[in-house]
C-alpha cells in the first residue's frame, strides 16, 4: 500500500514526538505521520528508571500526539530510504512518500552474547517485565554499572529487592566521575545495601540458568538486568548514503547532508558550537529540544540549534545534574559545600571547560552552559568558586 504525507517521521518516541508537535504549531494544514516500531504511542523514558519505581503514575509518561491531527502509525519498521523518489519503505511491504523526513530512531541498546531472558532496560515493555519480576525479597541482577544500572539498582532496590550489580570498573559510573567522588557513590550503594561487585562480569550462564562469572563464582537471579549503553540506529541513513560518524551527521539546522532529511535525537551527532565538535547525546533534553528544533525547521523556519543539553539522574537520595562532556580522563576540579553531597565538579581540556557537573546543587544549568561557551583559558584555580552563581 502506498501513502503520502508532508511530514513524515521515522521514530515515534521523544524527539519524533516533539518534532511532530513543532511542526503543527508551525504549518497548520500539514500532514504529518509517525512510524513507531513499538506497540505503544510516544512515551517519556526518564520515568521507567526513576519516578515510576517512586510515586510516579504511569499515565503521565504519554505524549501528547494525538491532539496535534497526527496519523500514529505503530508497529512500524522503515526498512528503506529513497531519497530520489522521496519514499520510506517498510516491512510490511507498505510505502510512504514524504516532502520532508525525519529520522529519530534512537538506538538499539548493547546485548551479550548470551541469556534469551536478560532485559535489556529501555523500553516501557522492558519496565513492565521488570517490575513484575521485582517483587519485595527478589533476586535482581544488574550487569553494569553506569547510567542505567547505576538508576535501576537504586530504584529496585528502594522498591524492596535484593540487587546485585556486576560490572567490570573500579566503581559506580567510574567513567565519569571523579575517582574519589566514584568510590563514594560505590560505598553508598553498599550501604543501601546493594551487593556491589565492581571488577566482576558476567562471562556466560550455565545449564542451570544461573550466570557464571569472571572471578570463578556464579549467581542465580529472580530477574537479570542489563544497561551497557546503545547503538545509534544509523543503518537506514548509512544504506540511504547519508553522512554518519557516531550518529547522522546534522548541521545546526538539524539538516543531514540531504536538504530533504533531517535527524534528531538519540541517532543525530550535532555541531556543538560550545564544545567545538560534533556530538551525540542519549538524554530527554537533548531528545526533546532537538525534536522541536527539527520540526519547526522542516516547516521553513530558521531555527538554528545552539543548544548544550544538560542530562540528570536520581540515586537514592543523591541527584546531579550536568551539562557537556563528563569524563573522567579529562583534567577535573572539584569543589565541595560537603564532600561527595554537594558540589561541583569542572572537567577541563586545554584551558576550556568542557563539561560541568552539578551534584545536589540546582538550578545552575544555565550558568554551567555559559561556562562551558567562554574561551577561557580556564585553570583549577580560575574555574573553582565560578559555580554556584546567585539565583
Amino acid at each position: 500500500m502506498k501513502h503520502e504525507s508532508d511530514y513524515l517521521i521515522i521514530g515515534a518516541g521523544m524527539a519524533g514526538s516533539a518534532a511532530a508537535v513543532a511542526l503543527r504549531k508551525a504549518d497548520a494544514n500539514a500532514t504529518i505521520t509517525l512510524l513507531g516500531n513499538e506497540a505503544h504511542p510516544p512515551y517519556d523514558r526518564p520515568p521507567l528508571s526513576k519516578a515510576l519505581w517512586k510515586d510516579g503514575k504511569e499515565d503521565d509518561i504519554w505524549r501528547a500526539v494525538k491532539s496535534e491531527k497526527t496519523t500514529l502509525e505503530l508497529g512500524r519498521t522503515a526498512t528503506a530510504i529513497d531519497r530520489v523518489l522521496h519514499e520510506v519503505h517498510d516491512a510490511a511491504g507498505d510505502t510512504w512518500k514524504y516532502r520532508k523526513l525525519l529520522i529519530a530512531s534512537g538506538g538499539t541498546p548493547r546485548r551479550l552474547p548470551f541469556g534469551k531472558d536478560i532485559i535489556y532496560f529501555r523500553t516501557y515493555d522492558d519496565y513492565k517485565k521488570l517490575k513484575a519480576a521485582a517483587q519485595p525479597g527478589k533476586h535482581i541482577v544488574i550487569i553494569g554499572g553506569g547510567f542505567i544500572g547505576s538508576e535501576v539498582a537504586a530504584s529496585v532496590t528502594a522498591h524492596g529487592c535484593k540487587v546485585t550489580m556486576l560490572f567490570p570498573e573500579d566503581a559506580i559510573c567510574a567513567r565519569a566521575y571523579p575517582k574519589d567522588l566514584a568510590k563514594s557513590v560505590t560505598d553508598y550503594y553498599r550501604e543501601k545495601g546493594v551487593d556491589v561487585r565492581s571488577g566482576v562480569t558476567v562471562t556466560g550462564i550455565n545449564a542451570s540458568g544461573a550466570l557464571e562469572l569472571s572471578d570463578g563464582g556464579s549467581l542465580r537471579a529472580d530477574a537479570v538486568v542489563a544497561g551497557l549503553g546503545i547503538t545509534p540506529n544509523t543503518e537506514l541513513a548509512s544504506d540511504a548514503g547519508l553522512i554518519v560518524n557516531n550518529g547522522i551527521g546534522v548541521d545546526d539546522h538539524m539538516r543531514t547532508s540531504d536538504p530533504d532529511i533531517y535527524a534528531a535525537g538519540d541517532v543525530a551527532a550535532f555541531p556543538a558550537t560550545a564544545l567545538g565538535r560534533h556530538i551525540r547525546v542519549e538524554h530527554e533534553d537533548a531528545a526533546l529540544s532537538m525534536g522541536e528544533h527539527a520540526g519547526r525547521c522542516m516547516a521553513g523556519e530558521d531555527a538554528p540549534y545552539n543548544q548544550l543539553p544538560f542530562f540528570y539522574s536520581d540515586l537514592f537520595d543523591l541527584g546531579y545534574e550536568a551539562v557537556g562532556t563528563l569524563d573522567a580522563r579529562l583534567e577535573t576540579v572539584e569543589q565541595w559545600v560537603t564532600p561527595y553531597r554537594e558540589g561541583v565538579v569542572y572537567y577541563l581540556e586545554g584551558g576550556r571547560v568542557r563539561g560541568v557537573l552539578l551534584w545536589n546543587t540546582w538550578d545552575q544549568v544555565d550558568a554551567a552552559r555559559a561556562l562551558i561557551a567562554e574561551p577561557g583559558p580556564f585553570d583549577a584555580a580560575k574555574v573553582r568558586g565560578r559555580l554556584p552563581v546567585a539565583a
